[in-house]
């Protein structure tokens, strides 16, 4: 039964003095403990909006670059989730490696990229997502799969010829700012670390351990 499923996790226990003093350090340092221990996806991501309703609203998206500035993502605009975006820019994202019995949670801010920045990660996609992108009204009611086919038809004429297909103006990429980490270690007994950073008044980013 549900009810009975459990697993205890056993892993090192985090202290303080493990973490960096910036939180998009620390994130690469467990990204890449990510790639060493070849999780499936480390980069898949749960990104949670906000819909007008004020109700929330999350999916799986692919994390594609981050660093001190923040977190990268592409998608439609038109979608659901780019429409909740243009709506309200605040977010969540989170990251689960269960292989290593981790899990960071991040808030922050959402702004679009620069239409060259999109442009240039969309023609590095494989033609084939290109032509995806462009057949796809994202998040729309279709009447049936056979539809949406033809219009990959449709897109495969208009561009034949084309190994790269120009940039839609409705996709593109967002950059998310921070302004918390949350980063969790699971421990036996569900005893597990959590170390939350925030942002000072000075700008500075302070941790503080949480319970568990």
């Amino acid at each position: 039964m549900i009810l009975h499923l459990r697993e205890d996790y056993k892993s090192d226990s985090l202290k303080i003095g493990d973490m960096d003093s910036l939180p998009s350090n620390q994130f690469h340092h467990w990204f890449q403990d990510a790639l060493k221990a070849e999780i499936k996806e480390p980069n898949a991501m749960t990104l949670a909006t906000v819909t007008p309703e004020g109700k929330p609203s999350a999916r799986v998206v692919l994390l594609k670059d981050y660093g001190p500035e923040g977190f990268t993502f592409f998608t439609n605009y038109d979608s659901k989730k780019g429409k909740e975006l243009a709506q309200n820019p605040a977010v969540a994202l989170v990251f689960l490696w269960l292989g290593l019995h981790r899990q960071v949670r991040i808030e922050g801010m959402a702004e679009r990229l620069s239409a060259e920045a999109s442009e240039a990660y969309f023609q590095s996609r494989p033609r084939r997502s290109q032509v995806g992108a462009w057949a796809s009204p994202q998040s729309t009611v279709l009447e049936s799969r056979d539809w949406l086919l033809t219009k990959v038809k449709s897109v495969e004429k208009k561009y034949k010829g084309q190994e790269k297909l120009p940039l839609p103006e409705y996709w593109g990429g967002y950059l998310v700012r921070p302004t918390l980490f949350e980063f969790w270690q699971g421990q036996t007994s569900r005893l597990h670390d959590r170390f939350q950073y925030t942002k000072s008044a000075n700008g500075n980013w302070v941790i503080e351990r949480l319970a568990p």
